[in-house]
């Protein structure tokens, strides 16, 4: 078993746990060149300490649907150590995992994603207004479009929603694995787990006792033949909702912008074909994905690609590799947008998962994505001078800013 423990890392020894150093510079600006020099090593490879690493699509989808594939191994090592109360269904397996989501999915429906369309028109026009000359594209599109969409699903009052940019940026950053952070940064995530958690614990006591037509009314009265969320798994969930349903799309919106604005031929047929909006966006999924990662444990001995795996052992999905596994996707490093129009038969990218664990917010991130960046390249936009640079997280790729110059 890997020893994944924070003393276990020092002087580069992350390199030899993942295969990769998730340090290097070189990495945050095109984690894709090194995912393609280990992918010439092998579709699955063990790395010095012992754990499993994928570039395959084929070994990265088959472990993401097969039951035998889950989180929590009996003895098992695991990526990081939450508090058994902290933990969200996204890190469950069945039957938790499927009881909970289950329950959320009650509150959180396409049908109510879809109503929010009007809203986010409505909120990417006001923050384009006015906007021209040099502007920072996360700081005044990426950012404040989703934590609007989901402070106003969720209920939060307009006035702490400043709240959630420090906690949103600790939880996001402890996503990475604990033997990656330093130890303040630990107590950071830990400490923005507890101030949600409370400011929820006292959001939701007044929404039981004072319901509105919002998600938290929803997830605290949400019944499936009497079961129901307890405030722990609440609390748990309206944190997973935050980060997932806010950072993610953050990352998509800049992201696809910056591909975009570095592809200008794509750009313009991005223009020439509002239509294609939403084929347009699940290349820059798969092209420059969000999440790029996810682990999974052997839950018993089993097989994957023919490689026998003993129970509890680790195995790491490069899902930003996978979309750009070559036996799969023809020309994989060429963005090209109308790869999933309609008529093409491309293979479905992995960016939002596969499986029980699939992203649950997804309609509501692709929705956010399509609206934001149809929008925006309306007008005339190019990328200002400057080096671009990335946030420090592993997990979650995402630019720390995004200098564009916007004509009139």
């Amino acid at each position: 078993m890997a020893d994944t423990s924070a003393q276990a890392v020092q002087d580069g020894e992350a390199a030899a746990i993942l295969g990769f150093d998730p340090s290097d510079p070189a990495f945050h600006a095109d984690p894709y060149a090194r995912y393609r020099a280990l992918a010439a090593s092998g579709r699955l490879q063990q790395t010095t300490v012992g754990l499993w690493v994928s570039t395959s699509y084929e070994l990265c989808e088959a472990a993401l649907r097969d039951p035998r594939f889950g989180h929590r191994p009996q003895g098992g090592g695991l990526w990081r150590d939450a508090p058994q109360r902290n933990r969200s269904f996204l890190t469950m397996d069945p039957p938790d995992h499927t009881r909970l989501r289950r329950l959320v999915s009650k509150a959180f429906t396409p049908r109510l994603v879809e109503r929010l369309r009007p809203r986010v028109e409505e909120l990417v026009d006001d923050l384009l207004d006015g906007l021209s000359g040099e502007v920072d594209l996360i700081a005044s599109l990426a950012y404040p479009l989703p934590v609007i969409v989901i402070s106003e699903m969720l209920g939060v009052p307009p006035r702490d929603r400043d709240l959630f940019k420090g906690w949103s940026d600790a939880l996001a950053r402890g996503l990475d694995p604990d033997f990656l952070l330093p130890e303040p940064e630990i107590a950071l995530r830990d400490e923005a787990r507890a101030e949600f958690a409370a400011y929820f614990r006292e959001l939701a006591a007044q929404r039981r006792a004072e319901p509105r037509d919002d998600l938290l009314s929803a997830l605290v009265g949400v019944s499936d033949g009497g079961d129901v969320l307890s405030e722990e798994e609440l609390l748990a969930t309206c944190v997973l909702l935050l980060v997932a349903g806010h950072e993610t799309t953050v990352n998509l919106i800049g992201n696809g912008a910056l591909a975009l604005l570095r592809h200008p031929e794509q750009l313009a047929l991005f223009r020439e074909r509002p239509g294609n909006v939403a084929a347009a966006v699940e290349e820059l999924l798969r092209y420059d994905p969000p999440v790029q990662l996810t682990l999974r444990a052997a839950l018993e001995d089993v097989e994957l690609g023919g490689t026998p795996l003993e129970g509890g052992r680790l195995v790491l999905l490069l899902t930003g590799a996978a979309n750009r596994d070559p036996s799969v996707f023809a020309d994989p490093d060429r963005l090209d947008l109308l790869r999933y129009a309609e008529g093409r038969d491309a293979p479905r990218h992995l960016s939002f998962g596969h499986g029980i664990h699939f992203c649950l917010g997804a309609p509501l991130a692709r929705l956010e994505g399509q609206i934001a960046l149809k929008k925006l390249f309306e007008r005339d936009v190019a990328l200002a001078a400057g080096d671009l640079v990335y946030r420090d997280n592993l997990v979650l790729r995402g630019l720390r800013d995004l200098p564009v110059v916007i004509r009139a």
